[in-house]
């Protein structure tokens, strides 16, 4: 507070004072101070609830003996409520410093009312700073991953504590109702295989290789890979939203008071479904896109089915099969984790939810695209 008090008059005469005078004027005296704070601040809240006809009001300030950096913010802002109803507000008789102590306060409030302008940080520490926020994420991560270890370890010693019913419910959600959407994409990529590769076989006149273009490819890569994106959009981002709401809603801290794991009872089962869930899905899309292949082969090639059937047999060993569907449990916990990791960083309000949500898809088809390319150059080294 600035201390910019004087005083002309006796001790006595101090009160502070604000009012409306019988020729319309408004009349401000005694001494505007803090330690009058309580009574002008009354004062001027009855004063509010006056109607002034006329539409100039004159504040006069000449029998203020006393004020200081309160009593001049005071007066600064009951000025400015009355213009903001509407009068045309002059104040006349201020000393000069007390004038010079509210343009002084108005200057010090606008200041402080600016944002501070943003600090400008060179590129060194902007880099460390994104490697400091991302050494915490991984972090962070690697804690959810121990701690989902440490739970299911501990469920399996108990397995009367394992939420059957929950772990039901998943896979028929993220399982049984994932069926027709992964079986259309995948009859659509081995339609999409087998026409491309047809055209390019038939000049050659190779036309029953299309079997060992369609087979290797779909059952190594493309079916699991297709199968696991599907689900990282559909199950991955639900894992995020629902887990994220309960976040939101203090859902979960109401099941930590009644002294119900959230790990046990969200992720767990979760991702145990997944991870039972991908292979089975895996395994669908696999049929489903050799068969779209092999109508491509019999309309465009001439290949029959027999003649397909008989080809695969000889042409896809069973550990192209293998190779594929050893992916995906991996891939399934990736998708689960993911998903559930982002639903417990959820924070704020629905706002949050939808980033964590958009970010844990982004994450886990990332990952699954990277774990798949691991695998694929591991394969290549071990020669199978």
């Amino acid at each position: 507070m600035i201390p910019a008090e004087t005083s002309s008059a006796p001790q006595a005469n101090r009160a502070a004072r604000i009012g409306l005078a019988d020729d319309g004027t408004i009349d401000c005296s005694g001494a505007w101070t803090l330690a009058h704070l309580g009574d002008i601040e009354r004062q001027i809240l009855a004063l509010a609830k006056t109607r002034i006809d006329s539409g100039a009001i004159n504040f006069h300030a000449g029998a203020i003996e006393a004020m200081d950096s309160v009593g001049a913010w005071l007066l600064q802002r009951t000025l400015s409520q009355w213009e903001h109803r509407g009068y045309r507000v002059r104040l006349s008789g201020l000393s000069q410093d007390f004038a010079m102590l509210m343009q002084t306060t108005a200057r010090s409030r606008s200041q402080a009312d600016q944002a501070p302008p943003p600090v400008r940080t060179g590129g060194l520490e902007r880099i460390g700073q994104l490697v400091c926020a991302h050494a915490l994420h991984i972090q962070s991560g690697l804690a959810f991953i121990g701690e989902t270890a440490a739970t299911f370890l501990g469920l399996l010693t108990r397995a009367q504590r394992f939420r059957w019913r929950v772990l039901l419910h998943n896979l028929q959600i993220d399982g049984l109702n994932a069926l027709p959407i992964i079986g259309l994409l995948s009859f659509l990529m081995g339609v999409v295989i087998a026409y491309q590769g047809a055209e390019q076989l038939s000049t050659f006149g190779a036309n029953i290789f299309i079997v060992d273009l369609v087979g290797i490819s779909l059952l190594r890569e493309i079916a699991p890979l297709i199968a696991a994106i599907l689900v990282a959009g559909r199950s991955g981002s639900a894992y995020a939203a629902q887990i994220g709401t309960m976040t939101v809603t203090e859902e979960l801290d109401a099941l930590r008071s009644l002294g119900i794991s959230p790990m046990s009872l969200l992720v767990i089962p979760r991702a145990v479904a997944l991870v039972i869930a991908l292979p089975l899905l895996s395994v669908y899309a696999d049929a489903v896109g050799v068969f779209g292949g092999m109508l491509i082969a019999w309309t465009q090639l001439g290949v029959t089915f027999t003649e397909f059937l008989n080809r695969f047999e000889y042409a896809i060993v069973l550990r192209h099969y293998l190779i594929g569907i050893s992916k995906t449990p991996v891939f399934a916990m990736i998708i689960a984790l993911v998903g559930c990791y982002q639903g417990f960083r959820v924070s704020g309000g629905v706002d949050s939810v939808g980033r964590h949500t958009t970010i844990s898809v982004v994450q886990a088809i990332f990952l699954v695209i990277v774990t798949d390319a691991f695998f694929s150059i591991l394969f290549s080294w071990w020669e199978i």
